[in-house]
């Protein structure tokens, strides 16, 4: 885009903000610095079954495989913060899913990210990515200054927690870029004490998430059945699990921390539908399931998976119900 030196990006950020975006910052379009411990990852086994992660390795190793003329990538985070305690007889769902599929909600402000850089320079190419592309977005975020790597791997913003998800539009502009944030969990061990499943690992001297142990993955990636000796430990949870974010002081609801975290605005986010009790999921049938569950994250794990989840968390509080007094 011409050899001027970089484009302010004041006006880029502020549109973004417009949008809805909590933060935005901007990274150079370089190799992602984490892509060889992400390859590490891979060898040893820890993506589990999601085999597309190995298949699309390599498209992760720079962004220019996405876009060849990437020198930028805006990086964008949107709160989603917001109430979800667990109810008697329903679902217990992430706080993330409560709402629309946010790829979609994501998708949709990125393009018109994308589209006001290309009105205000019209030689521009973009590409919008939610986390479904095959790009590193943790890194880029990281890199563009939206927060620092927590030991549960989640990216941590020191004043907003870790509720929120990650965009990217990359983009042929050269803009300014910014500066990666540095922070740290010190001695606090909180969420890797707390992981039901022991899914938080200390291995290649950093802090890992193996998937064949995370709740998350089980519930939603997860085909056939799950191990029994796991499966007791999912807790209560449906679909999805929130456990490390819950327990992180950055994302804290106690009365003498308030919650970091802003709550969502964000309408498409927030908790509109209900869903069947877990007895009728038990055996709820496809047409019911397609016409409760249309444009919602849950559909990530299908009818069968859904069932299956609902059993055993009804097995979980039966478990785990405490005993009457008296």
């Amino acid at each position: 885009m011409g050899d001027s030196g970089p484009v302010d990006s004041a006006a880029l950020k502020a549109f973004a903000r417009s949008l809805g975006f909590a933060t935005v910052g901007v990274a150079p379009a370089i190799p992602p610095p984490h892509f060889a411990a992400y390859k590490d990852w891979i060898a040893a086994d820890r993506h589990a079954s999601m085999d597309y992660l190995s298949r699309h390795a390599q498209l992760r190793s720079d962004p220019k495989q996405l876009l060849p003329t990437a020198e930028s990538v805006v990086a964008v985070t949107l709160n989603y913060a917001q109430a979800n305690e667990p109810i008697e007889g329903d679902p217990r769902i992430a706080t993330y899913a409560l709402g629309r599929d946010y790829h979609r909600v994501m998708r949709a402000k990125l393009d018109r990210l994308a589209d006001w850089i290309r009105i205000e320079f019209p030689e521009a190419e973009c590409r919008s990515c939610v986390d479904s592309a095959p790009i590193l977005e943790r890194d880029f975020a990281w890199l563009a200054g939206l927060g620092w790597f927590g030991k549960n791997t989640m990216l941590i913003d020191s004043r907003r927690g870790s509720y929120f998800f990650i965009g990217l539009v990359l983009t042929s502009v050269a803009f300014e870029s910014d500066a990666p944030v540095h922070g740290g969990c010190g001695n606090c061990r909180a969420c890797i004490e707390a992981c039901p499943t022991g899914a938080i690992v200390f291995d290649d001297d950093r802090w890992q998430i193996d998937a064949r142990h995370c709740i998350s993955y089980l519930t939603i990636e997860h085909e056939g059945p799950i191990d029994p000796t796991l499966a007791a430990k999912m807790e209560d949870w449906t679909f999805g699990c929130d456990v490390c974010q819950d327990v992180c002081p950055f994302n804290s609801r106690r009365e003498s921390q308030p919650l970091r975290a802003a709550e969502t605005t964000e309408p498409d986010l927030l908790k509109k539908r209900s869903w069947p009790t877990l007895v009728e999921l038990t055996v709820i049938g496809q047409d019911d399931w397609d016409r409760v569950s249309p444009g919602s994250p849950l559909r990530r794990a299908g009818l069968e998976g859904i069932r299956r989840n609902a059993k055993i968390t009804l097995q979980n509080r039966r478990t785990h119900r405490p005993e009457p007094e008296g």
